[in-house]
């Protein structure tokens, strides 16, 4: 994953993620739209991230240099929450509460 993408796995709550999200963005232009949805899997909190800048182009260059992917016309980020009381398994070698 992309060095910037994985700083984004520090928040532990979306209202806080969404400006992070924001800011990464408008680099590459102007973000016409931003929708984040919370979601769970294998007891891993994630955000999935939409994302329409206001152009092709801003798009583009978001996606080579990000490595983002579209979904249904959207750019999508998933993101691995931070769990607060957790300990990551890769910092840790084992989760705990």
């Amino acid at each position: 994953m992309n060095i910037a993408l994985d700083q984004l796995q520090k928040f532990s709550d979306i209202g806080t993620l969404k400006p992070a999200i924001h800011s990464l963005c408008s680099r590459y232009g102007s973000v016409a739209r931003l929708d984040i949805l919370a979601a769970s899997q294998a007891g891993k909190r994630q955000a999935l991230c939409f994302v329409r800048m206001d152009s092709a182009e801003q798009e583009r260059q978001l996606m080579t240099e990000l490595g983002v992917g579209r979904f249904a016309g959207d750019l999508v980020m998933i993101v691995d929450m931070d769990t607060p009381g957790f300990v990551r398994a890769e910092t840790a070698g084992m989760q705990r509460a």
